[in-house]
């Protein structure tokens, strides 16, 4: 393993080893890790709400052959779009990510990258994920226009409110109710119920990744769930996990078709988030991180049980 000294432009908090810094050319690897792309969790995140509504849309109609396109689509369009939140992200928290030790290695706090140059990585990231939306049906281009607006305000909330990580939720999820749209071409209950699900399973994994950061947040006056709910943080964390589950449930019910296979998939996603509840400690960063990044799983879990419950 090469240590922090043998690749001194690594970011800190990326996993070690990771294929940005050990596979990509040396010139890409700050575009790179501007995008996160040292660090899929959040493409995961932004993927797996998108393949729940596939799954839902599967169930209360019919599997079709261009739900396999609508599946890549989405995957396409989260690894570039991901890319472009985080971009912004960046560019809009450039003053605040060179006080926090955790994020001063970025590309931008670091110099690696110029505000012209992220700017511009910005707007190339965002045509291909335009490019991709427009193969899908009207109803799901309009939707994911709209999605914009969300991941624009997204960065300022933490300045405005001690709820970010619902702004997060609301971009984050989204793709449940335009997966459906390019699947149904309309919208209708089950995906809206669902996506209110993903924002509360937002706010739980991301107020357990925001723990990392609570002292340095305090310090430079950065608001969030984890400071906010400071040492309640695990019994409230309950409560909005108990709210996961049941509008998950009510969403999946909605359909009207292999509800105990969709059930059956709900709860195995369920005792996943039981699991990270009980080895859950806010004190520990490497803890909070290793289980915020556990929730592929969780997400897993229920998408491709969805899945096979459309097929079915």
């Amino acid at each position: 393993m090469q240590s922090r000294t043998e690749r001194p432009d690594a970011v800190i908090d990326a996993p070690k080893g990771n294929w940005v810094d050990t596979v990509a050319p040396p010139a890409w690897r700050p575009w790179l890790r501007l995008s996160r792309a040292d660090r899929p969790i959040g493409t995961w995140l932004l993927l797996l709400p998108c393949w729940w509504g596939i799954g839902l849309a599967m169930m209360a109609d019919a599997p079709r052959w261009a739900d396999l396109w609508i599946a890549v689509a989405c995957g396409i369009g989260a690894l570039v779009m991901r890319g472009a939140g985080c971009t912004w992200n960046d560019i809009t928290d450039r003053d605040i990510d060179d006080k926090v030790a955790r994020t001063r290695s970025r590309p931008l706090p670091s110099g690696q990258v110029t505000l012209r140059g992220a700017y511009g990585w910005l707007v190339a990231q965002c045509l291909v994920g335009f490019a991709i939306l427009l193969t899908l049906d009207g109803a799901a281009v309009w939707m994911g226009v709209a999605s914009l607006a969300l991941v624009a305000i997204y960065p300022f909330a933490k300045r405005f409110t001690w709820w970010p990580q619902v702004f997060l939720g609301l971009a984050f999820n989204w793709g449940v109710m335009l997966a459906w749209a390019a699947h149904m071409g309309r919208l209708d209950a089950a995906p809206v119920v669902a996506w209110v699900a993903g924002i509360a399973w937002t706010i739980f994994y991301d107020t357990i990744y925001a723990h990392q950061d609570v002292e340095d947040d305090a310090l430079i006056g950065v608001k969030s769930t984890a400071r906010l709910f400071g040492q309640n943080s695990p019994r409230i964390l309950a409560g909005f996990a108990v709210l996961t589950v049941v509008l998950l449930a009510i969403a999946i019910s909605l359909t009207g078709r292999n509800l105990l296979m969709g059930y059956a998939g709900l709860a195995g996603f369920a005792l996943h988030l039981a699991w990270q509840l009980r080895n859950f400690q806010p004190e520990q960063g490497a803890v909070c991180l290793r289980l915020f990044r556990s929730n592929r799983d969780a997400g897993l879990i229920l998408a491709l049980t969805l899945a096979l419950a459309g097929l079915v």
